[in-house]
């Protein structure tokens, strides 16, 4: 076994530190380039993007943001309504059809696109019952 200096370091010891230091340095960089942030819908034009993107052609000309970004509804001048949530670091969003069911909570709405594998979006809005009256007249709509 050789012997060692007493100022000599385990050339382990120095791989892992250098490892340590690479990854504080990437994960800075990331920060700093806001890398991983979370998307958020800040106003009525990054919505009409999204939806337009979600659903190629759609034009929505009403939208209501949720307080904190998360989720929208957009509705175009034919009637039809989408529903956009965040979905990871993307939107996703369906278009409401007869199956469709908005509820009133206390802080806002909830909407379920009747559709299991989406699940139900939860706003907060100030305009929730006007929304809840357009999303389930959407049912009444498809059975006349």
């Amino acid at each position: 076994m050789p012997i060692r200096h007493p100022m000599e370091t385990d050339p382990q010891i120095a791989v892992f530190a250098g490892s340590l230091a690479a990854i504080f340095a990437l994960s800075g960089l990331a920060w700093w380039l806001k890398l991983g942030a979370k998307p958020r819908l800040r106003d009525d034009q990054v919505v009409r993007t999204t939806a337009g993107q979600i659903e190629d052609g759609f034009d929505a000309d009403l939208i209501s943001i949720s307080r904190n970004g998360d989720a929208a509804l957009a509705a175009e001048a034919t009637g039809r309504i989408m529903v956009i949530k965040r979905h990871g670091n993307q939107f996703a969003g369906r278009i409401l059809g007869a199956s469709s069911q908005a509820n009133e909570v206390v802080d806002g709405l909830v909407v379920d696109c009747g559709e299991a594998r989406f699940g139900t979006v939860h706003l907060s809005l100030t305009d929730s019952s006007t929304w809840a009256d357009r999303i389930n007249r959407l049912s009444l709509r498809n059975d006349a």
